[in-house]
């Protein structure tokens, strides 16, 4: 059994440069939302697929770690998967959390973020209503403050 979320936020940001500060996500997010993720630290790879990173979450989120690894990386379709595979972020009841994000252009030069997460259950029991929501408050927040950041920086992004 598995539950998706799906999010979906319109950034006036053209989608290369979107891809270009996601890209950046393991430095900026703890500068910028260290209440949410206070440090995203590389086990093994250099980024590409395969990649193993462990994320150590903040005093707002409900939970504490999560590692996870890079499944797909398609810069030429602006796309980018990875999925959770251990942690407390998995509370219990989760096998993965699968993220599958793309960025499709928007014809007024900006973009669209979209963002799927499919929870893998073990079981019958499935995330909370809650847990839902902040999960989509946490991914939006995250976002916001990466894509005003580089809106702040256009030289670097």
């Amino acid at each position: 059994m598995s539950v998706t979320l799906d999010l979906q936020i319109t950034s006036q940001l053209p989608a290369d440069k979107v891809l270009k500060v996601i890209g950046d996500f393991d430095n900026l997010v703890p500068k910028l939302n260290p209440q949410f993720i206070k440090s995203v630290e590389t086990v093994q790879g250099n980024g590409d697929v395969g990649t193993i990173k462990n994320v150590t979450f903040g005093d707002a989120v409900p939970y504490k770690s999560a590692k996870y690894k890079v499944d797909a990386v398609d810069p030429s379709n602006y796309s980018y998967d990875y999925s959770i595979i251990e942690g407390d972020s998995l509370i219990g009841i989760l096998d993965s959390i699968n993220h599958h994000v793309k960025i499709v252009p928007s014809s007024d030069g900006g973009s669209v973020y979209k963002q799927t997460v499919v929870y893998n259950c073990k079981g019958a029991e499935k995330p909370s209503e809650e847990f839902l929501k902040t999960e989509k408050e946490v991914f939006e927040s995250n976002f916001k403050a990466i894509e005003a950041y580089a809106a702040a920086h256009p030289e670097v992004y």
